[in-house]
């Protein structure tokens, strides 16, 4: 079965505490609402203690258009996306030696916080010395269920041409999107919330001369995904793309579709593969908020404990969107595992949706 052999993040260089982004919030908003200080509980209450971005505090100050965001985003997604797939396949943690870009046969790159075209995988391709006949495989509009997605996908792909080494790269600059104009509570929570992140893996096939690369004795393999939309269900989270730029959708009832959805969702697909809940020792698991992370042990009725490396990594980054699954992934591959373990990758995001992985932790023989 295909595997994933590394996992690397990148930081963007702006940090911010979250008291002061509930400081610029109050400053922004107080106008806008008679209970600000009740709304802002959200920035207290949401268990995010840290976020990083591609901008200072200061450029949220001032009004910017379109044009000037996604210019910026275009900029900054080209020279981070570069700089995360170097870390990849430099990564001594779970590589034995460097990982030359010429290896690599196709670039999945998600991101949905901005547009370009061509892709920004054409972009970083002219900063790396990729091969010139490296498959581009842009996936756009997944929003945070994208980084499972990019895995499911470059887990396809590797099954169908066994010698393959796919990069999944996810790339989110969710900060260029705010909307200084924008009082809507969705826009509240989203500045609550959303941060800029940055993450790549490597993917090989069965066949791969890339196999004898891999450090750890025992590394992750994708026995099987599922990709499951719930019909007319666009109202749930997403953009709506106006004048002025992206504004986010995020509905309330997030917590409750996850409560009453997702359990049978999961179910079926493990049941699909004979392999029962019981059985998992990781959920890798996308961590969307607070009130998501908690709906997900409701809902499967998991030991929290199960959860503990989505939740650091919603305290140290917030929501980063679709890299956010990949940097609790990096966390998770880092402790040791036994052979023939288990794990879960779940993601959700706009549609609605969900994109779900059953991952096996296997001795490499060499």
């Amino acid at each position: 079965m295909p595997s994933i052999v590394s996992v690397s993040t990148f930081n963007p260089p702006h940090s911010l505490k979250q008291e002061v982004a509930m400081e610029f919030a109050r400053e922004l908003f107080s106008e806008s609402y008679q209970d600000i200080e009740r709304l802002l509980t959200v920035f207290s209450n949401g268990q995010i203690v840290e976020r990083q971005f591609g901008v200072p505090l200061e450029w949220f100050k001032t009004e910017h258009t379109f044009q000037e965001r996604n210019d910026l985003y275009i900029d900054l997604a080209t020279q981070f996306g570069a700089e995360v797939i170097k870390l990849c396949l430099e990564n001594p943690t779970f590589l034995k030696e460097e990982v030359d870009v010429s290896d690599i046969d196709a670039i999945i790159f998600v991101s949905s916080s901005g547009v370009a075209t061509p892709s920004l995988d054409a972009r970083i391709m002219n900063k790396l010395p990729f091969s010139k006949h490296t498959n581009r495989i842009p996936l756009w509009g997944l929003g945070c269920a994208g980084g499972a997605a990019g895995i499911s996908r470059g887990f396809e792909y590797c099954k169908a041409y066994p010698k393959a080494n796919v990069l999944v790269v996810c790339v989110e600059l969710c900060s260029l999107t705010f909307q200084r104009n924008d009082r809507s509570k969705s826009n509240l929570i989203g500045t609550s919330l959303f941060a800029d992140g940055v993450a790549c893996a490597l993917l090989v096939g069965d066949e791969s001369s890339l196999n004898h690369v891999a450090k750890q004795v025992v590394k992750p393999m994708i026995i099987a995904t599922q990709s499951t939309l719930m019909p007319h269900s666009e109202d749930v989270m997403g953009w709506e793309l106006k004048d002025s730029g992206l504004h986010v959708v995020f509905s309330r009832d997030i917590p409750n579709i996850i409560k009453n959805w997702l359990r049978p969702n999961v179910e079926g697909f493990l049941k699909s593969q004979n392999i029962p809940f019981s059985e998992l020792t990781e959920f890798v698991a996308h961590p969307g908020g607070k009130k998501v992370l908690e709906s997900y042990v409701a809902a499967l009725g998991i030991d929290p404990k199960m959860i503990i490396e989505s939740q650091r990594i919603l305290n140290q980054h917030g929501n980063m969107s679709s890299p956010t699954v990949l940097y609790v992934l990096e966390e998770i591959m880092r402790k040791e595992h036994a052979h023939g373990d288990f794990g879960l990758m779940a993601a959700l995001g706009p549609g609605f949706s969900s994109e779900l992985l059953l991952l096996q932790w296997n001795e490499v023989y060499q």
